[in-house]
């Protein structure tokens, strides 16, 4: 048990952290109709850092996290220029594309470099056993930053989540506050997918809120709920991983998959 305790105490740390900022981050995505934003920053992140890396920056520098933040930035300006009050090509349909188009061009430029395989695996899957206390300190102040800035500006971001053409009709500058909104997010996405990679980011951000609209439309019970699975999967994740020498961020992402699928079979039969 204590060599369980010892191999699993900061990753599951971090697993709490993550689930904190990115189950309310779910909540707009889910509002928003915009599910694979987060699969797209991450990839277009993930697109700096490959590039950073194939010009000699190392993987770990500031130089490298900069470079794959500011790519992240441009992806959410881009994000936000392209939403209109009437759609002609759904948001949604723009966003799996700069994800296809950047996860193609990280290949291109991986594709010479002699550890290019390694690296596109570990912007998937990442490493979260092997995150460190000084890691765990900077997320957390990075993450503390955006909840601020979301507490402050709650009713901008809410209303533009949850009803946009009122924002319209309220005057507010929805694509700059749209551009805020992008921007946080991929602050925070750019973190998490250091850490533990493009799949397990993902599930941290879409599984809790889906699971949380199985039983309530409340924003504040959402994310309770929200959090309270994040919590769930990850402690039984870790779990299987450690006993049955499972890969830790795979482990955890079927872990979500389940939890989802025994949630939406208990409110069926709930229901009648």
């Amino acid at each position: 048990m204590n060599e369980f305790l010892h191999a699993m105490a900061m990753p599951f740390l971090a697993c709490l952290i993550l689930t904190g900022i990115h189950a309310y981050l779910g909540l707009h995505v889910i509002e928003r109709q915009v599910i694979f934003v987060d699969l797209a920053l991450a990839q277009i992140a993930a697109l700096g850092a490959g590039l950073a890396l194939v010009f000699g920056l190392g993987m770990d520098s500031g130089l490298s996290y900069a470079v794959s933040l500011g790519f992240t930035i441009l992806g959410a300006l881009f994000f936000s220029l392209t939403r209109r009050k009437k759609q002609r090509i759904p948001q949604e349909a723009v966003i799996g594309i700069a994800y296809a188009v950047s996860a193609a061009f990280l290949f291109l430029v991986l594709s010479r470099f002699g550890e290019g395989d390694e690296h596109i695996r570990q912007a998937f899957t990442g490493n979260i056993l092997l995150v460190t206390p000084s890691e765990l300190i900077k997320i957390v102040w990075i993450y503390s930053a955006v909840g601020i800035m979301h507490y402050i500006f709650r009713r901008q971001f809410l209303l533009i989540s949850q009803n946009p053409e009122e924002a319209y009709r309220q005057g507010l500058r929805v694509r700059f506050w749209d551009f805020l909104f992008y921007a946080s997010f991929g602050v925070v996405v750019t973190s998490s997918v250091k850490i533990a990679g493009v799949l397990l980011v993902f599930s941290f951000l879409i599984v809790p809120s889906a699971a949380a609209l199985l039983f309530s439309t409340a924003i504040k019970t959402r994310l309770w709920i929200g959090w309270l699975v994040g919590v769930i999967a990850s402690a039984l994740g870790m779990t299987a991983s450690y006993f049955f020498d499972w890969p830790t961020g795979a482990s955890v992402v079927c872990v979500f998959g389940a939890l989802l699928i025994l949630l939406g079979l208990f409110q069926k039969f709930k229901d009648g």
